[in-house]
């Protein structure tokens, strides 16, 4: 391993990783001494393990978060969703894993498929800062997109409260969901998938040469699928190689 690339992601002589604690498919959990464990700090901890350093995580409660702080020194990579919005000053790898988002409706909904949400009079309920909305903010040209900021959990509350008619999350969550609203439905199919990746700093370049190159491998070897069965985590899945 170069000194060049150790000494981009391990300044400090630690690999700091960005994590977000919002995802409950990539942190499942928690380790004893208290790290997030799942399937986003496993891929941290083998690419720590692969330059030959310690990982220390650095934990953000929302993806947004994460972005907000790529020019404050706070981590080395970041393990979030790769948008446009966030890729002037982030550079990332492929996905590694990508999960599903697609939309519930509630009881006596009218809407039957994907192509009849983006209409006038249509609110769309979701948690503000999250990779999908980030995408819904620049695909819904007819709807009123409203963004509820302080997770999902507070968006699913308005949704219900405000009586909107579509609800926009992950399928994973949407199928815990749809079981507390007697009636409700999750549409057939996808709007988009989040694709989760690996980010470092834009002036990084021999370390991202590195990153990017360690996915593909984790992908291609089964790292990520491993972690995936490790974790038990369903609505996760392997990304297509780049």
């Amino acid at each position: 391993m170069s000194s060049a690339i150790v000494g981009q992601l391990a300044p400090t002589g630690v690999l700091r990783a960005g994590v977000n604690m919002g995802n409950f498919l990539l942190v499942t959990s928690r380790a004893e001494n208290g790290d997030p464990a799942g399937v986003s700090p496993s891929m941290a901890k083998a690419i720590a393990d692969r330059l030959g350093v310690p990982v220390k995580y650095v934990p953000f409660a929302r993806p947004n978060q994460i972005a907000d702080a790529a020019d404050t020194n706070t981590w080395d990579i970041a393990l979030i969703g790769a948008e446009p919005q966030r890729a002037a000053k982030i550079s990332f790898t492929a996905a590694y894993c990508e999960i599903e988002a697609t939309y519930l409706v509630p009881a006596g909904s009218p809407i039957a498929s994907m192509d009849q949400v983006d209409k006038p009079g249509i609110r769309i309920g979701v948690s503000a800062g999250a990779a999908y909305a980030l995408w819904l903010e620049r695909n819904i040209h007819h709807a009123t997109l409203v963004q509820v900021p302080g997770g999902g959990s507070a968006a699913w509350d308005r949704f219900v409260a405000e009586k909107m008619e579509v609800f926009a999350g992950l399928r994973p969550g949407l199928l815990g969901d749809v079981e507390k609203l007697p009636g409700a439905r999750i549409l057939d199919g996808q709007f988009m998938a989040v694709q989760q990746a690996i980010g470092t700093a834009k002036q990084n370049e021999a370390a991202f040469a590195f990153l990017r190159d360690f996915v593909e491998e984790a992908k291609r070897s089964g790292l990520v699928a491993g972690f995936i069965e490790q974790h038990k985590v369903r609505g996760l899945s392997v990304a297509p190689m780049a």
